[in-house]
């Protein structure tokens, strides 16, 4: 089903279940904000090319479905907001960013196959460790958080997405697969590659230093 959506472009991916703070001070999202109806939604994509700030930016064509958990009005007009990322989507047509940037979207469901629990573990266990080397390496990039995982696997897969120290384009990779099974693969690929950056990270950190 193809539907109408206020969009909030942005400079990172949000992936489905993860929840991430933003701030609204641009009028145009302050009046999106207000339109939003009884069930606050609005979509969010990538910006390929261009900023967050004044428009005329490129976007890109798969995006989350944010919901909004809570709001807070500050004294300089700016709005601070919780949000979950819900379902994903495809963006079938651009509409005019007057107001704000619209766009039709249909709903981009995930392949219907089932987890592979041994694929899930193994790629837990490889966040997990990119994690606790990254804490090492750098300490303020890896503030301690809320990270119970939940039972289900299908949420539990997205999760680990979200937990995944990576580059914004990798995060777009991951989030534009519709295989639940190819995003884990290629989560435990870019943990990988990552864990080898963090370890030759640590050995010039500690490597001796010449004596003056």
């Amino acid at each position: 089903m193809v539907r109408e959506l206020p969009m909030f472009p942005l400079g990172m991916v949000v992936f489905p279940h993860q929840v991430v703070g933003l701030c609204v001070f641009e009028l145009r999202y302050q009046q999106m904000l207000l339109d939003l109806d009884e069930d606050p939604r609005f979509g969010t994509c990538l910006i390929e090319r261009g900023s967050e700030v004044g428009g005329g930016d490129e976007r890109t064509s798969v995006g989350t479905v944010l919901r909004i958990l809570g709001s807070q009005q500050l004294a300089d007009g700016q709005t601070l907001l919780m949000v979950e990322g819900a379902d994903c989507f495809e963006v079938t047509t651009w509409l005019d960013d007057a107001p704000y940037p619209r766009a039709l979207i249909s709903e981009r469901c995930c392949d219907e196959v089932a987890i592979e629990p041994a694929l899930l573990k193994s790629t837990e266990s490889a966040v997990r460790a990119l994690r606790a080397l990254q804490s090492e390496v750098v300490a303020d990039q890896c503030l301690r958080s809320n990270c119970e995982m939940d039972s289900d696997p299908w949420v539990r897969s997205w999760q680990l997405c979200s937990m995944t120290p990576m580059s914004t384009l990798d995060q777009f990779k991951v989030l534009s697969l519709s295989d639940p099974n190819s995003r884990l693969r290629l989560v435990a690929e870019i943990c990988c590659e990552r864990y080898g950056d963090y370890q030759r990270m640590l050995a010039i950190d500690f490597s001796p230093r010449p004596i003056d």
